[in-house]
């Protein structure tokens, strides 16, 4: 059900969240539909959240300047402190609860029962300290600007204003990490141990235009490393292995390995070797990104790549890396798809699209649990880790009266 206002009674960790407790802040987003009664998720219980969702919008835009304003590059640990302790101060306004800190991530687990449903962010973001000289927050002619807008500090505000709508939130578990735009070193078991159990895992990473997400390539990354013998290029070059002309051998080969018709893509990103220009190369290496769209494909290109066996006589290879994320196949998404689909009717929303995506989220770990997950339910817009990521402000409401019935028909 929606509730009313953030005083609404629930159950948070550490105690009671009541309207005493929380003071007399309220949810925008205005009263329970249908009188209060309990009527069944995609019917009634959805009615008039876009309209309430919309009135709340300039709280949600004023909340997204809060997180946007606060930079945080993966890799710097005081940025991501201080937007922890800022996405904490927001949650904790709307939620009423604090969260649990895990070092740069941030776990709110809302009632006393076992958890149902994951929400699933993260509030790092690929722009380094500086980007808002260069990239500015502005919202002007419908579109919202700034580094990390888009991925997915909107969707983090969508995420926290919907719970805080939902009448009696006990049973979500809303986790926000630190580290995803890292691939999620160490938030990764957290992600798992978090969403093993629960019925439903909702993520909240921005939207390919404007449509869900119902499938994810897998990730492997690999670094070759090739090991030669040095000598002068003019005066004894037989006496070398050159390392440069045997990463191009391995490079060829593993590029080789994609098949498009599978849609697996090998893709050699980066490369390098040697030390002067008159040297033959004792050392180099290319790194390599793989995208599958099963977990057996991703076995068949990691025992492939790691039997690779040098050419060149007396060089050597040292291969590193293997699986990243494992493939959030579309089985995983299909029955949660088809609810947002139907809650998307119930809300009068244009008729809601799934795409496959090549790129992964968080949502590949959940999925590789064995728990239904949909992703995409942030922000719509685009530009992502580019100069020009935007949001568009007139699909806020819409998307997070959506997120907020899904919620409530997973809790129901």
């Amino acid at each position: 059900m929606v509730r009313s206002a953030v005083t609404g009674r629930a159950r948070g960790r550490g105690g009671r969240r009541d309207g005493k407790a929380v003071g007399d802040k309220r949810s925008a987003v205005g009263q329970r539909p249908n009188g209060g009664r309990r009527d069944r998720p995609g019917a009634r219980v959805s009615a008039g959240l876009v309209r309430r969702f919309t009135e709340a919008l300039p709280a949600i835009l004023a909340d997204v300047e809060l997180l946007v304003r606060a930079e945080s590059p993966s890799s710097d640990v005081d940025a991501l402190a201080a937007s922890a302790d800022l996405v904490t101060r927001v949650g904790t306004r709307l939620l009423g609860v604090e969260p649990d800190r895990i070092g740069p991530h941030l776990r709110w687990r809302l009632g006393d029962g076992p958890p149902r449903v994951l929400v699933l962010g993260h509030h790092d973001t690929v722009w380094p300290i500086g980007s808002l000289g260069t990239h500015p927050f502005s919202v002007r002619d419908g579109v919202l600007r700034g580094p990390g807008c888009f991925d997915m500090k909107t969707g983090v505000v969508m995420a926290l204003h919907a719970i805080a709508a939902l009448d009696d939130p006990a049973g979500v578990t809303l986790l926000v990490t630190g580290d995803e735009e890292l691939g999620s070193p160490s938030s990764r078991g957290l992600v798992e141990s978090e969403a093993a159990g629960c019925a439903a895992a909702l993520v909240l990473e921005a939207a390919a235009g404007t449509s869900l997400k119902t499938a994810r390539k897998g990730v492997s990354r690999y670094e070759v490393r090739v090991v030669g013998r040095a000598a002068h290029a003019g005066l004894e070059p037989e006496l070398g292995v050159n390392a440069a002309v045997e990463a191009a051998h391995q490079l060829l080969a593993v590029a080789a390995l994609s098949e498009p018709a599978r849609g697996t893509t090998v893709t050699p990103t980066l490369l390098g070797a040697g030390t002067s220009g008159n040297t033959v190369a004792a050392h180099g290496a290319f790194t390599v990104d793989v995208r599958v769209t099963s977990a057996a494909e991703q076995d068949r290109i990691d025992r492939r790549v790691h039997a690779l066996k040098p050419v060149l006589p007396g060089a050597r290879l040292e291969i590193l890396g293997g699986p990243n994320r494992p493939p959030l196949p579309a089985s995983a998404s299909e029955s949660l798809f088809a609810l947002a689909r139907r809650l998307g009717r119930a809300l009068g929303l244009e008729p809601i699209t799934g795409v496959p995506v090549g790129g992964a989220s968080d949502g590949n770990f959940t999925a590789g649990v064995g728990t239904p997950t949909l992703d995409g339910l942030g922000a719509a817009g685009g530009g992502a880790h580019a100069d020009h990521e935007h949001v568009l402000v007139a699909e806020i409401p819409g998307r997070t009266a959506l997120l907020t019935a899904l919620l409530a028909a997973c809790l129901h």
